[in-house]
């Protein structure tokens, strides 16, 4: 009779508590992966730039005179002061410090007698280039130069993201909501990916949108990919056509990993969650919903209203509790619960999770399994 397999027990602690580790993912796992910088739509025309941080460095987005979309470190090269704040339009990147002015292409332009330096040759100066690509309109960058593209971070996601949301490339944003959460940014992202709490804590989500029981998360590169089914017609929270195409009875959800997640609810609805660390124990939320050129959509205002005031509300609560009880003297890592048939109340995704975080670290040691 064989033994069973050893139980897999979540993380330990100090990965969410110990502000050491933290440091470590700022210089490295954030500093090697997509991260999301802004919507297309948001730097529409050239000059239009969007500052964003990523992993404790400045970073701005902007569209050149050829229509490219490109990235920047946000530092003057003469004396590192930062050249941009927030979001604007220009027509040259003038430095406020001492007027250095550059195109939109990162090329120094000019500089007040800089002629006088001989040899001296402004082709040299360039601003640092940050690797940037667009999936389905959304602007990520990678501070790693040598990263591989997201296509192979995230196989299948970009084609399937489309046939769910058929006019994606015709979408904006319409609204933004910010949250700002007590806990590690992995103890936000981990509740995020599993829906074993979802029948207990979001009645809302749970019983007006989707079907619990027939949700599922499995992992697609490194992307989390959920699916399930739409909750009946007549218990629905809004109303759906299901002849609109082939997928308007679906909810699907694909997170990016570490810090990035499409979500589309029934109806073809797009929205998203962005997640931003901001200490050892404090992350910022954004959620994203989206309408053909940023209309106004009284469906997706209600359905915004109605995630904040209950979804988003209960995890609040949830994560801070979860942060909170990671410090006590009390907590032994618990096993997960992996059942190999999958579905709504297994914790794979959280293995799966867990495993890319050790990865991530270059923890080798099995802290997360009972021997």
């Amino acid at each position: 009779m064989s033994a069973d397999p050893p139980l897999v027990r979540t993380l330990a602690p100090r990965y969410y508590t110990d502000a050491a580790v933290y440091q470590r993912e700022c210089d490295g796992l954030l500093a090697r992966t997509w991260q999301f910088a802004c919507h297309e739509r948001q730097i529409a025309n050239a000059g239009d730039y969007v500052c964003v941080e990523i992993a404790g460095e400045s970073l701005f987005c902007i569209r050149d005179r050829d229509g490219d979309v490109r990235a920047f470190y946000n530092v003057c090269q003469h004396r590192a002061h930062q050249l941009v704040q927030g979001s604007g339009n220009a027509r040259l990147l003038v430095c406020p410090y001492h007027s250095w002015t550059y195109e939109l292409s990162g090329a120094l332009r000019s500089g007040p007698n800089i002629r006088s330096v001989k040899g001296f040759d402004r082709c040299d100066i360039h601003l640092t280039q940050v690797r940037v690509e667009s999936f389905c309109g959304f602007v990520f960058v990678n501070l790693d130069a040598d990263a591989a593209p997201m296509d192979e971070w995230f196989p299948g996601a970009r084609d399937e993201l489309r046939a769910y949301v058929p006019h994606i490339d015709t979408l904006a944003p319409v609204e933004w909501i910010e949250t700002r959460e007590r806990c590690n940014w992995k103890v936000a992202v981990e509740n995020y990916s599993e829906c074993y709490h979802c029948r207990i804590n979001h009645p809302a989500f749970a019983n007006g949108i989707i079907r619990s029981d027939t949700y599922d998360i499995k992992p697609q590169g490194y992307c989390l990919r959920h699916t399930t089914s739409c909750q009946n017609l007549e218990q629905m929270s809004y109303p759906i056509d299901l002849d609109a195409n082939e997928h308007a009875g679906d909810y699907s959800s694909w997170f990016l990993w570490p810090l990035f997640s499409f979500q589309v609810y029934p109806g073809n609805v797009l929205n998203t969650y962005h997640w931003r660390p901001a200490g050892v124990d404090a992350v910022v939320v954004w959620r994203g919903w989206y309408t053909v050129d940023g209309e106004p959509s009284e469906v997706v205002h209600s359905l915004a209203v109605q995630d904040r005031e209950t979804t988003v509300e209960e995890d609040i609560a949830l994560v801070e509790s979860v942060q909170r009880g990671l410090r006590s003297r009390g907590y032994r890592p618990g096993p997960l619960v992996i059942d190999p048939d999958g579905g709504v109340n297994s914790e794979h995704s959280i293995q799966a999770l867990q495993g890319w975080m050790r990865e991530a670290l270059g923890d080798d040691d099995n802290t997360n399994a009972e021997s």
